[in-house]
């Protein structure tokens, strides 16, 4: 359930147009000096009337008006250019403060929202903002002073006809008040609509080739198409609620200058008011529609962009982790000790433990592979290493020093990172490379495009390590794509490499080759492996079985055949299915 709009919220959108606050508040005194001028139009209408009947010359009130006209529209028209300049640059600080709150999230954070979501909060729910933190905040005041000067200018006046037009008006209004809290709760729906669209959208183009082999283009159509209508129909509530506020303010007009005509009619026949009074308060009725118009129109317009502000909060009430700096220093030689104490850790308080009590330690240099059915916590101990998640107890020491107390960015600086699906990001071959370190030169990027068999296949590309490897690295193989990843990985020199199954996916020729590599690199730095496969195995320094969440066995591959019975079965089971190192 949505708790009602409160200061926080409000908080937050004037937060947004607080660093252009000069520039609104001097575009706003504009627009206001030209609605001003439009005020001040009535009063020369009626002097102009009364010198109709008295026979006297006009020529000056005719100027006058022109130029109380003009005036006013062009103050008018740079206050609204200083007002969109200012809205962009709303939008431009919002999306920059959303992008960094964004990237700065902790894993789980981002696994527990869907990419698609997320992305309409940058695109959608920032350019809401545009018209909200600008037009709509100084519509509120100058509607407001426009009023409120045009309502004392008709007091002066004629008291009796100011008391029917503010009773008409008082009617009126609260029927568009009340529809205000409509507004922003269909709004609200509207934009989660759009925003649970986008991630079934995302979640389609981005395993598009398992949706066409499935045959289920028609599923996912229907299914899109059913949160595209969930987002019609809010939205043509809103629309509904939108037209209801709108359309009061011309019956409220309406209705008063039907009142004011016939009072103010029966008024000039006893001689109470001139006629030139009644024609000026008439004026003044018809130039408060537009004042009372921004109003409503500032109204429904924040309660759209409160409804955005609302998603966009809902981010920062995401969990972040602190970003350093990276001062600790980075020795880019040898390895590193890594230990395990009593690590306990589960990934949601209703999901059970993944790890219960891992204790090992991983001495500097060498390879240590982690081997033992799946979901047994392998994968896990990497990402808690990475610090992507937090253990719920136990110790975790990096050279002696728990992980807590590392600098996040020193932390995985001295990490090498290769996941499981090798995923690849848009752009080059060459970006994908240097992406952890941007710095490198050309004769390391060959050295570790040879390392690890990639020099054929950027032979054979048009454009070489510039060609381009598409979405999420669509252009490649998978085995290309885990080569890619082993060689960024490399590339930016790490201490402790964490390897999970990155020769899953190649064949025999090249999985021997980056046995090789890996076998070579574990010489000067600490690795990590994951691995099914007894060929990667058998390479091992030391092997840690796992099993149910806890450390089973430890040793060398011929210990483990002999003392550890899982173990035995993992390799004898190999060996049966020609698993064996080749």
């Amino acid at each position: 359930m949505r708790t009602p709009i409160d200061r926080a919220t409000w908080r937050t959108l004037l937060g947004y147009a607080r660093p252009q606050r000069p520039t609104i508040l001097f575009g706003g005194a504009l627009v206001l000096l030209g609605g001003l001028a439009a005020a001040a139009q009535p009063l020369a209408a009626k002097a102009l009337v009364d010198r109709l009947g008295s026979g006297a010359g006009i020529t000056g009130l005719l100027v006058l008006l022109v130029g109380l006209a003009l005036a006013g529209a062009m103050v008018a028209m740079v206050g609204d250019y200083l007002l969109e300049r200012a809205a962009e640059s709303v939008v431009l600080v919002a999306r920059k403060r959303l992008v960094r709150r964004l990237l700065s999230l902790r894993v789980p954070a981002v696994q527990r929202t869907e990419p698609g979501d997320l992305l309409s909060r940058f695109t959608s729910d920032t350019t809401l903002l545009r018209e909200v933190c600008t037009h709509a905040l100084v519509a509120l005041v100058t509607g407001s002073v426009t009023t409120v000067v045009m309502v004392v200018m008709m007091g002066v006046m004629d008291l009796v006809l100011l008391g029917i037009t503010l009773a008409v008006l008082l009617v009126v209004g609260l029927l568009a008040l009340a529809g205000m809290p409509m507004i922003e709760k269909a709004s609200h729906a509207a934009q989660s609509a759009v925003g649970e669209t986008g991630a079934r959208l995302e979640r389609v183009l981005g395993a598009f080739r398992t949706v066409k082999a499935a045959g289920a283009e028609t599923r996912e159509i229907a299914a899109i198409e059913r949160g595209a209508e969930n987002g019609w129909r809010a939205g043509v509530r809103s629309a509904r609620w939108e037209s209801l506020v709108h359309g009061s303010n011309s019956l409220a007009v309406q209705a008063s200058f039907l009142a004011v005509l016939a009072m103010g009619g029966a008024r000039v026949a006893t001689g109470a008011i001139s006629l030139s009074t009644l024609v000026a308060f008439l004026l003044f009725l018809f130039y408060l529609h537009e004042p009372i118009g921004q109003l409503l129109h500032a109204g429904s317009r924040l309660q759209i962009g409160l409804a955005a502000v609302r998603r966009l909060s809902d981010v920062d009430q995401m969990q972040t982790e602190p970003l350093g700096d990276g001062g600790n220093e980075v020795s880019d030689e040898g390895g590193t000790r890594l230990s395990f104490a009593d690590v306990r850790f589960r990934y949601a308080p209703d999901r059970p433990e993944v790890l219960r009590g891992v204790s090992v330690d991983i001495p500097a240099s060498g390879m240590t592979a982690f081997v033992g059915p799946s979901g047994a916590g392998k994968s896990t101990l990497f990402a808690l290493v990475e610090r992507f998640h937090e253990p719920d107890s136990g110790r975790i020491q990096l050279d002696g020093r728990d992980l807590a107390d590392w600098d996040l960015a020193a932390l995985r600086a001295r990490i090498g990172y290769v996941e499981q699906d090798a995923p690849l990001l848009s752009g080059s071959l060459r970006e994908n490379l240097v992406y952890g370190r941007p710095d490198a030169t050309d004769e390391e990027i060959r050295d570790v495009v040879a390392q690890t068999r990639l020099d054929s296949l950027v032979e054979r590309l048009p454009d070489g390590l510039d060609t381009p490897v598409g979405h999420r690295g669509t252009f490649l193989s998978g085995g290309e794509r885990q080569r890619v990843a082993l060689a960024r990985a490399l590339l930016s020199r790490p201490r402790l490499m964490l390897l999970d199954e990155i020769t899953s996916q190649l064949d025999a020729a090249n999985e021997m080759a980056i046995r090789d590599v890996v076998t070579t690199a574990a010489k000067t730095m600490t690795v990590l492996v994951v691995a099914h496969r007894l060929s990667t195995v058998m390479q091992a320094d030391r092997i840690v079985v796992l099993d149910d969440g806890t450390v089973r066995a430890t040793g060398t591959h011929d210990e483990l055949v002999l003392n550890d019975p899982l173990y035995a079965e993992f390799a004898a089971t190999q060996l049966l299915t020609g698993e064996h190192v080749r």
